[in-house]
C-alpha cells in the first residue's frame, strides 16, 4: 500500500466555510497495489495409439520435455499401459508451444502421436 499525503483548499473543493483550519484540509490518499496471482498451470499429456513406435515416444520425451532415458521410458510405458501419460506441467504459453512442437514433429515423421494440454 502506498500512502500519499494531500492538501486541498476548501474554496477549490467547495467546502463549507464554517470549517475551521484556515480554509485548508489535509488528508491521506491511499493507493492500493494490485495483487498479482500465479498463472494457471496446464498438464501436457501424451495419448496412446497403436502405430507410433515406443522408441519414438521416448525420443519425444527426451527431446521436448528434457527427460532422461529412464524417465522417458517410464512415461512411455505408462502411456502404453494406461492410454495417457503426463509429460509435464507448464504455464499456458509453454504448454501450448510444447504441444505444437510435439504434434508437428510427429506429423513430419508420419506418426499419429497425439499430445494435448488440460488445465490442472
Amino acid at each position: 500500500m502506498i500512502i500519499i499525503p494531500i492538501t486541498a483548499n476548501d474554496e477549490d473543493e467547495g467546502a463549507n466555510s464554517d470549517d475551521e483550519g484556515g480554509g485548508f484540509q489535509t488528508g491521506i490518499a491511499v493507493k492500493a497495489k494490485p495483487k498479482t496471482k500465479k498463472p494457471a498451470l496446464y498438464k501436457v499429456l501424451l495419448l496412446n495409439d497403436d502405430y507410433t513406435p515406443m522408441e519414438f515416444v521416448v525420443q519425444v520425451l527426451e527431446q521436448f520435455f528434457n527427460k532422461t532415458q529412464e524417465e522417458a521410458t517410464r512415461i512411455m510405458l505408462h502411456v502404453h499401459r494406461r492410454g495417457v501419460g503426463l509429460c509435464g506441467v507448464f504455464t499456458f504459453e509453454i504448454a501450448e508451444t510444447k504441444v505444437m512442437l510435439v504434434m508437428d514433429y510427429a506429423k513430419r515423421n508420419q506418426y499419429p502421436l497425439q499430445c494435448i494440454m488440460e488445465k490442472e
